[in-house]
């Protein structure tokens, strides 16, 4: 029955991932049809990312109340509903209105599934949980291409990935039972844990953490906006087909995959700190590689590395925050890099589209490499602290 839970746990992250990088691989078409402008994009991300974080800060409480299973189920219901919208929209403030469930039912679903991963299973399953993301993010572009490859018709994309949740929600649905599993206990050990928690503020002081939440902030802006500005960015700098470059950017996401589930078997002996430092160091040579005027198949090999490089990043931070500041102020710590880094997907993408409006898309790479080349020194700033803290 646990093996049965993991299952459907890996499926719903998949959920989560689908809705990703759709609206990057459809926009340059999509624009054209609604009356939109380029960095329009950038608006509506906005407020997905926002919606993100009301949602992430309010998990704990729906958690309690209705149990992960059932918060699992209304949040895939919410970006289900948000996709459908989509598909049917004619107007850019119709599409505003839809991002804001598409946002609340992404924060609810993340934090859900990442906290109990957490409390009830090993750490290697937070590297493949978020694998299985990246499955779900390379499957959205995919299925967008079809529909694009098609009369350039977005909305068949959108339609495809919100059944394809109406259907994992459905098998949610049908296995409520099983998450009673665990759900008592770990409703139980919070309830004990939670006189000892330290605050936000409190955690703020520890040496070493603001200095992970800008390497969160980096890292998570990156990914954003990658999956947002990509296509984008094949198009007008590589001359690539809208179709084309929406299945070229997914390639971003095998990176991803790939080097998520690799990194899950290299965590036994490889440290967080090392998985963190390379990758970091791979993002950017994939980056060096965009920023020069290679062929456009070149340029796709180069998201690949980046998603490579980039995949152990995220949950390598989150896993080695207990580590480096402590279990009893773990949580706490956890709970602000993850705001910092939902904050790094909400205005990075905006940012940079405002930017490449202004300058070109030739900025996208370069702007990219200044953030993974900061998040790699943030990062590094945090083990100095650590060696002083052990020594």
């Amino acid at each position: 029955m646990v093996t049965l839970l993991l299952i459907i746990i890996y499926l719903a992250f998949i959920g989560l991932g689908l809705p990703d990088a759709l609206l990057g691989s459809a926009w340059p078409i999509m624009k054209h049809d609604i009356g939109a402008t380029t960095e329009m994009a950038g608006y509506i991300s906005l407020i997905v990312s926002f919606c993100t974080v009301i949602s992430s800060l309010f998990a704990s409480r729906l958690l309690h109340r209705y149990g992960t299973g059932k918060v699992t189920l209304l949040s895939l219901l919410s970006t289900t509903i948000a996709l459908l919208g989509f598909s049917i929209s004619e107007d850019f403030i119709f599409l505003i209105l839809l991002a804001i469930p598409l946002g609340l039912g992404a924060g609810s679903v993340d934090a859900a599934l990442s906290n109990y991963v957490a409390l009830h299973f090993k750490a290697k399953h937070m590297s493949w949980l978020h694998c299985f993301w990246g499955i779900g993010a390379f499957t959205g572009p995919i299925v967008m291409s079809f529909g694009l490859n098609h009369d350039n018709n977005w909305r068949v994309g959108y339609v495809t990935v919100g059944l394809l949740l109406l259907t994992i929600a459905g098998i949610l649905l049908a296995s409520l039972s099983l998450w009673k599993i665990f759900e008592k206990r770990g409703i139980e050990e919070g309830r004990s844990d939670e006189k000892k928690l330290i605050s936000n503020r409190e955690a703020l002081r520890i040496p070493g953490v603001k200095m992970s939440m800008i390497a969160m902030l980096c890292y998570n802006g990156s990914e954003t906006a990658i999956g947002l500005w990509m296509a984008s960015f094949l198009i007008v700098n590589k001359g690539v087909y809208p179709g084309t470059a929406a299945a070229l950017s997914s390639l971003f996401y095998i990176g991803i995959i790939l080097g998520r589930m690799i990194s899950g078997f290299l965590s036994t002996n490889v440290s967080s700190k090392h998985l963190i430092r390379y990758g970091a160091i791979i993002g950017c040579f994939g980056l060096l590689i965009l920023v020069w005027p290679v062929p456009y198949w070149i340029a796709a090999g180069a998201l690949f590395i980046i998603g490579l490089g980039g995949a152990p990043i995220y949950p390598s931070i989150v896993h080695s925050t207990p580590e480096r500041f402590g279990k009893k102020a773990s949580p706490s710590v956890i709970g602000l890099e993850m705001a910092s880094a939902y904050t790094g997907s909400t205005l990075i993408p905006l940012v940079m589209g405002i930017i490449a409006s202004q300058f070109g898309m030739s900025m996208v790479p370069i702007i990219l490499l200044i953030l993974f080349s900061i998040m790699l020194v943030s990062s590094e700033m945090v083990n100095v602290v650590y060696r002083r803290k052990v020594g």
